[in-house]
């Protein structure tokens, strides 16, 4: 296939064409304030460098535009937050773990629903349709337009969200549902949580797909779209507009499949160092090792499919502060070629650094010629220590380790580092971000907890479900594939409860519409 791969970061806008599994072509573009402008100018770059792109099969882009927007507390929308679970659950109502300032913009209302499963599955309370049609009647009054409904244990049994959804879109036409049971697993607050963040995002993500379409078509180029996610595999551009909170870690997880695929490595420690941060992931069967822990997103803990990683302030665009010999956080970002010296700017930077060391050729190299060799140094010496700890922080034993550089900042990071066996470093590492966008399949995961079946019978139905979200997602369904699978027994719960984990991967359908018309996030097998 020929795919274009686009990844934008916060300094960079990068872009590759990748023709029968070659790199024919990489660019980078400044990214630019309304993001567009910038994919539109790698785009015709990449264009200009390697012919005509009218028979592209596939367009996949990464993003951090939806992280961005919880961190920098932008582009939210109100959410009515439904909970079903009365009267047992009021004690710690939604958003009450959440930073004062993000809940001011996202909390849109409170409707606490009788109904509800406990935790082996049996129903505690039935579900009150009246108190659903009313809040769906006040909802329709205050013109909310999104929605997120959350109920206890709906992994185990997710009939009382599919019911209020229903019920929501048949009150209040042309609103947006989050169901949590698709985004989380049995702990009720960090489930409803990522549903909460989830419909907050998805006007963002209709604009931002939108705005993706429009530049592809500035750019004369008619294919699919795909948006990148976390696991490291990309969603057809409708289904990925409905869950925009599984592209949330989609930039660095780009980069780590992008430099498995440069290098060839199924094993390594990847530090992907862009222009303002550098991020560390492990790999682990040539994909990036998924966290099992409660994840932070903007302040709000959430539960659900991310790879575990550590970011730090440290990227080409990282300011040095020369009294306390320090470089990062702060970053001049996608302002690097107004502000760093070697563009006749006035910040000391990272890159600036770097030129004056001799490692790269960019700018004009007589600006940073007064720099005293002490300084550059000092600030190359801070930055091998910042990798040095972060990489013995990531890594999972004791011992040596191979290092994947990667990202177009890796010039900071020296063939040497302590606790490291070898430095590894490939051709067009500097767009891994985007080989790994390019490269991507369709995915399909579950996490369900199934009841009186036998391990056979569950593992199969958790299969079958993969295989099935993973076509709705985009995929081919004569190339799927399974990755992994996991059961586990759950001894508090009776009839033979298993927790079953499985997820498949396939490669795209080229023939999958990208036109962003989800409407809501729901389970369609219960």
């Amino acid at each position: 296939m020929k795919r274009i791969g686009i990844d934008v970061g916060g300094t960079n806008t990068d872009a590759v064409l990748i023709n029968d599994g070659r790199v024919d072509g990489a660019v980078k573009a400044s990214t630019t304030a309304d993001v567009t402008g910038g994919i539109l100018a790698a785009m015709r770059a990449l264009r200009a460098q390697s012919g005509d792109g009218a028979d592209v099969d596939a367009v996949l882009v990464g993003t951090t535009h939806f992280i961005n927007a919880v961190i920098q507390r932008k582009q939210l929308h109100k959410v009515a937050a439904i909970r079903i679970g009365a009267p047992a659950t009021t004690a710690l109502p939604p958003f009450c773990d959440w930073p004062r300032d993000l809940a001011h913009l996202v909390d849109g209302g409170i409707w606490m629903i009788e109904g509800g499963h406990d935790y082996d599955g049996r129903r505690f309370m039935p579900l009150n349709v009246t108190q659903v049609r009313e809040a769906a009647r006040e909802i329709r009054r205050r013109g909310l337009a999104y929605a997120a409904v959350t109920a206890m244990f709906s992994p185990l049994d997710p009939s009382d969200e599919d019911a209020v959804a229903a019920i929501l879109q048949e009150e209040v036409p042309g609103i947006s549902v989050t169901c949590s049971h698709m985004l989380g697993g049995i702990g009720v607050l960090e489930r409803e949580n990522a549903a909460l963040l989830n419909a907050a995002l998805i006007a963002l993500a209709r604009d931002t797909v939108k705005g993706f379409e429009e530049a592809m078509r500035s750019s004369g180029i008619d294919a699919p779209l795909f948006i990148t996610q976390n696991d490291g595999t990309v969603a057809a551009a409708a289904h990925a507009v409905a869950l925009p909170v599984y592209s949330f870690a989609s930039g660095p997880t780009n980069s780590m499949r992008g430099g498995a695929y440069l290098s060839s490595l199924q094993e390594a420690v990847v530090a992907d160092v862009g222009g303002t941060t550098t991020d560390f992931g492990h790999l682990q069967n040539g994909f990036p090792r998924q966290a099992n822990t409660v994840v932070h997103i903007g302040g709000v803990r959430t539960l659900f499919r991310m790879p575990d990683l550590i970011s730090i302030g440290l990227g080409g665009g990282s300011l040095v502060d020369t009294e306390k010999m320090t470089i990062g956080p702060q970053s001049v970002g996608f302002r690097l070629t107004q502000e760093a010296l070697v563009f006749g700017g006035t910040q000391l930077t990272g890159t600036d650094i770097a030129v004056a060391a001799g490692l790269l050729d960019i700018g004009e190299r007589q600006r940073v010629a007064h720099l005293p060799a002490a300084l550059i140094k000092g600030a190359l010496r801070r930055a091998q220590a910042m990798v040095e700890e972060h990489v013995d922080r990531i890594k999972t034993a004791a011992g040596g380790v191979t290092l994947l550089a990667v990202g177009g900042g890796a010039f900071l990071i020296p063939d040497r580092l302590e606790g490291v066996d070898r430095v590894i470093r490939t051709e067009h590492g500097g767009c891994a971000n985007a080989v790994g966008a390019a490269i991507a399949q369709v995915s399909g995961d579950v996490d369900q907890v199934f009841q009186d079946l036998s391990r056979t019978e569950a593992v199969a139905k958790a299969r079958a479900l993969a295989d099935e979200r993973a076509v709705e997602a985009g995929a081919d369904a004569s190339t799927l594939s399974l990755v992994e699978a996991e059961d586990i027994p759950i001894a508090y719960l009776p009839g033979n409860a298993l927790r079953v984990r499985v997820k498949v991967v396939g490669d795209i359908n080229s023939r999958q519409g990208s036109t962003p018309n989800a409407r809501d996030v729901r389970h369609q097998h219960a």
